[in-house]
């Protein structure tokens, strides 16, 4: 039975990455009147995740978008899930980021743990995080780690934040430069 009002779903798709899966899934979901509200896409390993927060028009099921989507052919081996978003959809201050902050290098264990505690420390909040190894030939296999983040640093903290963030990356022989918005 269609769901005659409008709701706030959550849509997670798993899959084998390829080619052309953005275009598809945007695509279907245009075709049937989902909006769009913060989408993120990542590859990870082989495979890729795409999630959005999305409303749906009236008349249109959280059942009739996982059908729509799963009926697209690059989804035959995707994990997909339509669910109700119970959180707001509005974003609050803490969300703005006002910094994206790049820590590269060689493999460090617990980085993201170590530069988490720095941003807990000062009241930042992460916006948006995304790690990655790069393989280069000039390291023999061994890649390099670009860490990104993008925080939501206080105006009042920001400059003894970013120093501790400096400092914890050099600890960690890891270069960081970062740049404010």
């Amino acid at each position: 039975m269609p769901d005659n009002r409008n709701s706030t779903v959550l849509i997670s798709i798993v899959s084998p990455d390829q080619l052309g899966l953005i275009a598809a899934v945007t695509g279907v979901m245009f075709d049937i009147g989902v909006n769009l509200a913060d989408t993120s896409f990542a590859i990870l390993g082989q495979g890729c995740e795409f999630s959005c927060v999305a409303e749906l028009p009236d008349g249109v099921s959280q059942r009739a978008v996982q059908s729509e989507i799963q009926g697209l052919p690059c989804m035959k081996e995707a994990d997909i899930l339509v669910m109700p978003f119970r959180f707001q959809a509005e974003k609050t201050q803490a969300a703005k980021i006002t910094h994206i902050i790049d820590v590269a290098g060689g493999d460090q264990p617990g980085l993201i743990a170590r530069l988490s505690e720095v941003f807990n420390d000062y009241d930042a909040n992460v916006v948006l995080m995304n790690s990655t190894k790069q393989e280069n030939k000039d390291t023999k296999g061994e890649g390099q780690y670009l860490t990104c983040f993008s925080v939501s640093i206080p105006e009042q903290r920001a400059e003894g934040c970013l120093a501790a963030i400096y400092n914890t990356a050099s600890q960690l022989q890891l270069s960081c430069v970062h740049r404010s918005l």
